[in-house]
């Protein structure tokens, strides 16, 4: 049985000091490290996203000076800024797929996104024989929801690591994780992973 790692959005942008700060993102980044450095092996493919918006324009509606932080934001994640990148406390070296999302467009799940290759995150997971992932990284209640509704819609058994992962809000992340647990998905800790 092939698993596959997702990590979603571990970015400056996303992290203590980012545009679009989550708290507890630094932390998630380091436990992330963590994790990949004792179980980097139990997985065939380990896929990380990134936000990488176009560095011009309001990117399909997706950033606006009067942010209502639903369907508009302000301007984070712009493609070739420090803010796009990966947080330096994630280690990426046993990532063996990066996907950018979200250029010239909203874009919440990394299944929207392409590698490097062109590839989606669907299709990699195809390839490898993909039928357990683990969902990891920030926002809870944005895209790590996105991203794993859409890993349970590809028919995918689909487990969320609670204590990697970070939301906006309190009270946002408990219904994000309520409609995956309702979705399919299962909500396990790290030590059970």
């Amino acid at each position: 049985m092939s698993r596959a790692l997702l990590i979603v959005d571990v970015q400056n942008d996303f992290t203590e000091g980012g545009a679009l700060a989550v708290a507890g993102g630094d932390a998630v980044a380091s436990a992330i490290t963590a994790f990949l450095a004792a179980h980097a092996g139990d997985y065939r493919v380990i896929i990380a996203s990134r936000d990488w918006h176009d560095p011009e324009g309001d990117n399909g509606g997706h950033f606006a000076d009067a942010a209502d932080f639903v369907d508009t934001w302000p301007a984070h994640c712009v493609a070739g800024t420090d803010g796009a990148e990966y947080d330096p406390l994630l280690e990426t070296g046993a990532v063996t797929h990066h996907v950018r999302k979200g250029q010239g467009k909203p874009a919440y799940s990394m299944f929207e996104g392409v590698t490097d290759e062109d590839e989606t995150v669907g299709a990699v997971l195809t390839a490898s024989g993909v039928l357990d992932v683990d969902v990891v990284g920030i926002a809870t209640d944005h895209c790590v929801r996105a991203t794993a509704l859409d890993a349970v819609a590809h028919g995918v058994r689909v487990r969320i690591v609670t204590d990697l992962i970070a939301g906006v809000g309190a009270e946002s992340s408990a219904a994000a994780l309520a409609e995956l647990a309702h979705a399919g998905a299962e909500l396990v800790e790290s030590a059970q992973a």
